[in-house]
């Protein structure tokens, strides 16, 4: 994660507009007033979608003041402004993957200060398929990370090139017990992982950051202006055993982790690549990145992970072709993940490259304050990538204290907020609009297209051959909705600004 993503976070625009690296944090700040977490008891989530339901039909609703509410089909008498849906039968794209989050360390330091049943009643609401979220494909950092408690990596050790000092025992404080946790509900949770920094002695500078500190307020983190990392460089050191020691070193962490019976089964070689950063980075040209993956590639293989090019940060697809027009390099490469300006160039890339995976690897983050406004923008988000070509859409931050400061300053939003004092937490608003999809869309399910005077929608149908219909008011009204599939429509109202999800059984 950083402030400098060629980004805009203002919620309430439908389109999604450019914004500078600096002021990233100054515009985040105008959502403050948009509104504020939604707090939930636990247990109050979990499996509405499965009771209840009239004819194979129901109908879930969500507004800034009440969540996950089943509401009743409409009767016949509405007419005035009903909107028109029309949901195509014959569907079209990619074979959905899954959904998910990353699983940072401060996200267990969060959720590590609560009680055993609270703590498994979250995990239960993220992770059993069926119940809550039913989050099935989910992130990790391949050591330290920006929501790290600080910097690490694997092998600190200068020159150390058969990793003898290799050791992972920073994440069986954290990352493993966090991930554990999760496989308790969801055995077939699927994992991919990337670097946001090489070892720090693999690197040219010699730091784990690649800029100066610049978030305002946070002391300097020791680089000095003659080692700063700039985009289009390599400031990872391009020579043979640094190269053969990385790709190893990646290597060592799958083996690692299989040992604690925890299986990654993807690996990105960088997490923003373009990025210089004030926390853990590496800037890549995407001709040093298809050298690596030259050793990278191989090390996977015997292994049997996958390599997916990125995370791509630009809207530039031409940095990708770089990459798959190397021969020693491209064979390897068996998809994308794409983040923030990134979401410039997926749809070029899914038409360009029909056969590559493609993963939304980061949700943007927001500035800690979890607004309603907020939540809408995020919505606005999945339906750019979904409709773009995404299997995989990943949300950021599982869980953090109040204000979601990151340990260089940088605060965001999460699916959840802790308040350790309190030993109490909240499910905010970001998570409905997750769940609202990810609870109803299953893994194998493929995109239908939606028509007519209701274009805020996504629909999907499901290897089960149930049909899921998310959909948007925006508006400050209420809004009755014709729902169309095939010769079936299905009348229903949107609460004013809500998201809403239809799911209709087979008959």
């Amino acid at each position: 994660m950083s402030p400098n993503r060629h980004e805009s976070s203002t919620a309430k625009n439908k389109t999604l507009h450019p914004l500078t690296r600096r002021n990233f944090l100054g515009q985040a700040a105008m959502l403050a007033g948009a509104g504020a977490a939604a707090s939930v008891a636990p247990g109050m989530t979990g499996q509405i979608a499965a009771q209840n339901s009239i004819g194979g039909v129901t109908w879930i609703s969500t507004t800034a003041a009440s969540r996950w509410q089943q509401k009743p089909l409409r009767g016949p008498g509405w007419q005035w402004d009903t909107l028109d849906a029309r949901v195509a039968t014959e569907a079209t794209g990619p074979v959905l993957a899954g959904f998910g989050a990353c699983f940072n360390e401060l996200g267990w330091t969060a959720l590590n200060a609560l009680d055993s049943s609270n703590r498994d009643a979250i995990f239960k609401e993220l992770f059993e398929p069926g119940f809550g979220a039913s989050f099935n494909l989910c992130r990790m950092p391949l050591g330290a990370n920006d929501f790290s408690r600080g910097w690490y990596s694997y092998d600190e050790h200068d020159g150390d090139f058969a990793l003898d000092h290799f050791s992972i025992a920073n994440d069986l404080e954290t990352l493993v017990p966090f991930i554990k946790q999760a496989q308790q509900y969801s055995p077939d949770l699927e994992l991919w992982a990337s670097p946001w920094s090489p070892p720090s002695w693999m690197k040219r500078n010699k730091h784990y950051a690649a800029a100066m500190q610049f978030i305002p307020g946070q002391p300097p983190n020791g680089l000095t202006p003659d080692r700063v990392g700039k985009e289009g460089t390599d400031l990872f050191i391009q020579d043979e055993k640094y190269f053969q020691a990385y790709a190893l070193y990646f290597g060592r962490f799958i083996d690692a982790y299989r040992e604690q019976g925890i299986r990654v089964g993807m690996v990105m070689p960088q997490n923003e690549f373009n990025s210089a950063q004030p926390f853990p980075s590496c800037t890549w040209t995407p001709e040093g990145l298809a050298r690596f993956v030259r050793h990278l590639g191989p090390e996977m293989a015997k292994r049997d992970v996958e390599v997916f090019f990125g995370t791509l940060e630009r809207a530039n697809e031409s940095l990708l072709n770089v990459v798959l027009a190397d021969q020693d390099a491209g064979r390897y490469i068996k998809g994308v993940g794409v983040q923030w300006a990134g979401k410039g160039a997926i749809a070029q890339i899914h038409r360009d490259h029909p056969a590559l995976t493609l993963y939304q690897s980061e949700q943007e983050c927001g500035d800690g304050k979890n607004t309603w406004a907020y939540a809408g923008y995020c919505w606005d988000l999945m339906k750019h990538y979904l409709r773009s070509g995404a299997s995989g859409y990943m949300y950021w931050n599982i869980a953090l204290v109040p204000g979601g400061e990151s340990h260089w300053g940088w605060p965001q939003n999460s699916l959840i907020t802790v308040t350790p004092q309190a030993k109490t937490y909240a499910f905010n608003h970001e998570y409905y609009v997750m769940k609202h999809v990810s609870h109803f869309v299953q893994k194998g399910a493929q995109r239908l297209e939606v028509t007519g005077t209701e274009d805020n929608a996504l629909a999907f149908l499901n290897p089960d051959k149930s049909l899921a219909v998310i959909l948007r008011n925006e508006s400050a009204y209420e809004r009755p909705v014709n729902v169309a599939i095939g010769e079936r429509t299905i009348a229903g109202s949107m609460e004013p600004d809500s998201f809403n999800t239809l799911l209709v059984r087979e008959a």
